[in-house]
């Protein structure tokens, strides 16, 4: 059954998206534009690979139609098509590809969701990707260590890391890897992500974003914006010296901080579950209507 919104109601929903996001595309372009590096929010825009011009367009998903002439301009883009109400995405165009990817993020996101979360890592991966490094080739050489190179390695070298996201402990160093307690792989990857781990809730993003434009803006924007805090406490909690950006440390070196690092990391897999319960949702109902 097809959803018809009146030209007033998703004009209005549009803007509201487009100013909501352009709170950090702008920002984004600009600095780009200046040559200037942001050793926090650059991750959003490149190890994230969707366009801020993606992010900022609105799209309503799969089964809606928008009503009004104004829709007309959505034919534009590839996938839409007029029909007696409006203009609505073409089920059509819900390809083998993308069929398949949803099965995997729906496989993926309901193993994550069935268990427990595990808030023992401290954010160590951040660590580990500097790990005997030589200063030069950091992966932030524009901000210092917090505690220099002698002092992150010996912080490394007093925990134990227990990283088991493969798209994180993939950067570590080479001397780093053997004291990760797991080995995370590709093939491994839905038997090891957890609730608790900030980088698979950041990637609620990318998995809302891999199946654009058949997931509403709104919630590639709710997953965002997410995405976009947790990488705050992500790289407060990092080696990296950022606290002239306005970024406090966390210091998970110590009792303390590790404590903070970890009701943090509670809360964000509090906020993260409603989000992958709607993703998970979302994927299973284009998993259904696939022919």
């Amino acid at each position: 059954m097809t959803e018809v919104l009146a030209e007033p109601d998703w004009l209005a929903r549009e803007a509201a998206h487009v100013e909501r996001m352009r709170r950090w595309t702008v920002p984004h372009q600009q600095r780009r534009a200046r040559g200037e590096k942001h050793p926090v929010l650059d991750f959003l825009f490149t190890y994230y690979s969707h366009r801020p011009s993606h992010l900022e367009r609105w799209q309503p998903g799969p089964g809606v139609a928008l009503a009004g002439p104004a829709a007309r301009r959505f034919l534009d883009r590839k996938g839409y098509v007029s029909i007696p109400d409006g203009v609505m995405l073409d089920p059509a165009g819900f390809s083998e590809r993308k069929a398949r990817t949803a099965e995997f993020v729906l496989g993926l996101l309901s193993a994550t969701a069935s268990r427990a979360p595990r808030l023992s890592c401290f954010g160590l991966h951040e660590w580990a990707m500097v790990y005997r490094e030589p200063a030069d080739s950091v992966r932030h050489d524009q901000v210092p260590l917090r505690l220099g190179s002698a002092g992150t390695d010996a912080v490394v070298e007093s925990l134990d890391i227990r990283c088991g996201h493969f798209d994180a402990f993939r950067f570590f160093t080479a001397a780093a890897r053997p004291r990760n307690e797991l080995t995370p792989s590709r093939e491994t990857q839905i038997a090891l992500e957890q609730p608790g781990c900030l980088h698979a809730n950041m990637d609620l993003f990318k998995w809302a974003y891999k199946l654009d434009p058949f997931v509403p803006a709104e919630l590639v924007a709710d997953c965002f914006e997410l995405a976009a805090e947790i990488r705050t406490l992500d790289m407060r909690a990092s080696p990296y010296d950022l606290a002239a950006l306005g970024y406090p440390p966390v210091r998970i070196e110590t009792a303390a901080g590790r404590a903070e690092y970890a009701r943090a990391q509670a809360e964000f897999a509090r906020r993260a579950a409603p989000l992958r319960a709607r993703l998970i949702a979302h994927c299973h109902s284009l998993v259904s209507a696939a022919p």
